[in-house]
């Protein structure tokens, strides 16, 4: 008969896990009959105009598809970096996996991919525990699984898939220091920190930090010296170094993109209430803001039975009980809140270094059990502390119907079990065994299955779902694809959008964005000429204006309201200017699109407002106008703008911080909507004046908003007309564009600026000729190549800023690994003898259990 190897239980119980991890997922989501298990979408929020968009993005960049490649994405932003979103999104190995599905199933690609993350990490952390101390495999197995479906899991990472990657990393990175500890398996363990920083850097950087915590509590547990205990620490640190040496190249651009992205806004950070973070704890709640530290309740009762538990020795109890009281403490204080969040506090969900919380709340049930199964005594303390939590948290709006009812069947399930399993170290009965895995793990099932279930329903009740791919997604591609003309001029999918990455998922080459890494140069500059845009000016929206499609050659846009398609006569991505410096941009958006075209095309016309209360219009600091709103207007209130426009003109309302309605009369209604801080409302067409009598423009304000000081813009098409034109006559006569920068011919003798339409943003290099390139100027906001009547052909190629640096970082990591060995084979061929392989560290002994002493 073979003899189970420690390798073969930790195996058998990471299967367990993940198997057990897959089951609740699907079940909850059956349950909630959402995708894809019935018709309600899970494309919400971050997963829809993110994720999904990225992922259809890398199956195209699989397939030779794209527009592109690694290093410059010509779909979005009208040209932006690709490697750091590689980087930030899809740096996970398990991403390529997309290849395995439809292109237009990549939902249900990214939803394998999910589960198929949280089954990995839930194996991870199985394989751990029975790594840290020996015991019942099923029991880690369903602590793991505990673990992979805690709360931030449930509620962040379900919709973040690239957050989950540290939820892998963590119990992986826990191993890596265990073997830095007995100094066994140094190449691995940097290759593991390498990928765990390569899936995802966010999430790895509170990953590292917390599988150093878990090393120091595990050296101060054991029986070492003073100068063992600071030779792991040592060997972690330098494993750890290495690897993330190694990641050097996506990481530096990561970083060095995120210095150059949009700013967003600054958020002080305020800590949760009490009440509320213990309910957290609790299953059936949900929140987006609030520390998600649910871990089920068969986690929760053996973690409050560690300080009780007299089957572990006093010093485990100790350190692990601090670690785990420290990080609930750091959560929700300030300057260690910020520390756990790289120093930066974050838009969004603020907690999410919640996880590390669940993994250390994890490793600590496993010490009140491995150790020795908790007896009647520290049984009941570990339950009266669970009702004393339970009792804090009742004031807390979390709690759900569902939320008592599921914590006390799984508490009295997670209890039974443990009576029997203290019974059956006297007893020996098989019967006693298998009714306590039936308890535990159906315990540890149908809480997971019910949260699941929970934190979809709420997450879709308060979230708006996105359509990513049906009949009309596929009509719109249709059209794009047929009016595509790349390089010779951009086609734009147009609004509404579907997600804030529409070119990914349909096709073509617009200024629709969204990204943690999109550009201060791309926003700055569509905002300046009358943009919309969302998530904190991270997501710049498609611009519907003939001024700026003809500056941006856009010469087709897709209408998917009325699935048209309207072609205009555009320049080349490349023009010359007679001017080599601009004057810097207004605050009229109407004049700034005149400063990039190079010709005067609108009339502002004086306006004059009617509020829809009757007093006299209140104007802003910066003179304009203030309109009180619906709420405080009455509803179906209406604001009035009266002005005059020259026949023939279009009339376009700039209106960045409105929300509602505008409407000429007998003219469709235009949505605005826009909010100081949060979203800028773009500029709309609203229809042609027909004639030389004052237009009224009808405001249906659905909240109050601010009109800026000229509103109002006359476009005359024939002058816009005649500037296409000049702006033709002096174009390249051919451009070339690669996936990492374009070329292009010009006319002989040709003076001035080159101007590229395509932001300039940091790492664009450009040459005249055989000249030597040099960073790439700036033309209001577009790049630029100073010409001397002598060139005839222009190129520009683009290196994201940190590639070259990492890559230098990476190698210095490559040579710090082969070392020893380089050295050991110079000194053999010198004839020198080889030193000896130094001997393995004794393994740390933990400390002995209070029984056994």
């Amino acid at each position: 008969m073979s003899i189970r190897t420690p390798d073969r239980d930790r195996q058998r119980a990471a299967g367990l896990a993940a198997l057990l991890t897959a089951v609740a997922v699907c079940a909850g989501d059956a349950l909630a009959r959402s995708f894809p298990f019935g018709p309600r979408s899970r494309s919400v929020i971050d997963l829809a105009n993110q994720f999904v968009p990225f992922h259809t993005w890398l199956w195209d960049l699989l397939h030779g598809r794209t527009d592109g490649g690694l290093l410059v994405n010509w779909q979005s932003g009208y040209g932006s970096s690709s490697l750091p979103d590689v980087g930030t999104y899809l740096g996970s190995p398990l991403s390529l996996l997309v290849v395995l599905f439809p292109r237009d199933r990549i939902d249900l690609a990214l939803y394998a991919i999910t589960v198929l993350k949280l089954a990995l990490a839930a194996a991870a952390m199985a394989w751990l525990l029975l790594s840290l101390r020996r015991g019942r495999g099923w029991v880690a197995a369903v602590l793991g699984s505990g673990y992979a479906l805690c709360g931030w899991s449930l509620s962040q990472g379900a919709i973040n898939p690239m957050w989950l990657d540290g939820l892998i990393g963590f119990p992986l990175l826990c191993l890596v220091g265990e073997w830095a500890r007995h100094g066994r398996r140094r190449l691995l363990g940097t290759a593991l920190v390498a990928l765990v920083w390569i899936s995802n850097f966010y999430t790895a950087y509170m990953a590292t930090i917390g599988a150093g915590l878990v090393l120091i509590a595990q050296l101060l547990i054991s029986d070492t010296t003073l100068r063992e205990r600071c030779a792991a620490v040592l060997r972690a640190a330098l494993t750890t170094a290495l690897g993330i040496g190694l990641s050097a190249p996506l990481l530096f651009t990561v970083a060095l993109g995120t210095r150059h992205a949009y700013p967003g806004s600054v958020r002080e950070f305020s800590p949760r209430d009490w009440t509320d973070v213990l309910a957290r704890m609790l299953p059936a709640t949900y929140s987006s803001m609030d520390p998600a530290v649910y871990v089920g309740t068969a986690v929760l009762l053996l973690a409050l039975c560690l300080p009780f538990n007299g089957a572990v020795a006093a010093r485990v109890r100790l350190v692990w009980t601090l670690l785990v009281v420290g990080m609930v403490a750091s959560m929700q204080w300030g300057p260690t809140h910020l520390a756990w969040h790289a120093f930066s506090t974050p838009n969004g969900s603020a907690y999410r270094q919640a996880f590390i919380f669940s993994g250390l709340l994890v490793i600590a049930a496993w010490q009140a059990f491995a150790h020795g199964v908790p007896g009647f005594r520290p049984l009941l303390a570990g339950l009266g502390t669970l009702a004393l939590i339970t009792a804090g948290a009742m004031r807390s709006e979390f709690i759900s119907d569902w939320t008592v009812p599921t914590l006390v069947a799984g508490t009295a399930a997670a209890a039974g079990a443990v009576v029997l399993l203290g019974l059956t170290a006297r007893r020996h009965r098989r019967f006693l065994v298998a009714l306590a895995v039936v308890l535990l793990v159906g315990s540890q099932l149908g809480q997971a299955t019910i949260s699941t279930d929970y934190a979809v329903r709420a997450r879709q009740s308060r979230f708006p779902s996105h359509p990513v791919w049906g009949e009309y997604q596929e009509q719109q591609s249709r059209l794009v694809a047929e009016a595509d003309g790349w390089p010779r001029y951009r086609t734009d999918p147009g609004i509404p959008q579907s997600t804030g990455n529409d070119p990914l998922v349909v096709g073509g080459q617009g200024a629709q964005y969204y990204s943690s890494l999109t550009s201060v140069a791309l926003s700055r500059t569509l905002f300046s000429l009358g943009a919309g845009w969302s998530a904190l000016g991270r997501s710049p929206q498609s611009l519907d204006n003939s001024v700026t499609d003809t500056i941006f050659s856009v010469g087709a846009r897709v209408h998917p309201d009325t699935m048209t398609v309207t072609r205009r006569d555009v320049p080349p991505l490349v023009t010359v200017r007679p001017s080599e410096h601009p004057p810097a941009f207004g605050r009229s958006a109407f004049r700034n699109q005149e400063q990039l075209l190079g010709a005067q095309v609108y009339t502002l016309p004086g306006v004059s407002v009617s509020p829809a209360d009757g007093h006299a219009v209140a104007r802003t600091r910066d003179h304009g106008y203030r309109l009180p709103g619906g709420s405080a207007a009455g509803a179906g209130a209406t604001d009035r703008l009266t002005f005059s426009c020259p026949s023939g003109s279009e009339v376009y309302l700039w209106a960045p911080a409105y929300t509602g309605t505008a409407q000429l009369p007998g003219g469709p209604a235009a949505k605005f909507r826009g909010q100081p801080a949060q979203l800028g409302a773009a500029m709309r067409r609203l229809g042609t004046a027909a004639g030389t009598a004052p237009l009224t423009v009808e405001l249906h304000a659905a909240q109050s908003g601010v009109l800026p000081e000229q509103p109002v813009g006359c476009m005359d098409p024939a002058r816009l007309a005649a500037a296409t034109q000049r702006l033709k006559a002096t174009a390249a006569t051919s451009v070339q564009v690669g996936s990492s920068g374009l070329e292009a011919e010009l006319p002989a003798g040709s003076t001035g600026t080159a101007v590229i339409a395509v932001p300039r943003t940091a790492g664009w290099q450009c040459a005249a000729g055989e000249g030597e390139e040099k960073p790439a100027g700036s033309y209001l906001g577009l790049i630029s190549v100073p010409l001397d009547g002598n060139t005839t052909r222009i190129s520009c190629d683009f290196r994201p800023p940190g590639l070259r640096l990492g890559s230098a970082a990476a190698g210095v990591s490559l040579l710090g690994l082969a070392w020893p060995v380089l050295l050991r084979r110079l000194r053999s061929r010198r004839g020198q003898p080889a030193p000896d392989e130094p001997s393995e560290p004794p393994v740390a002994r933990p400390v002995q259990s209070a029984t056994s002493a």
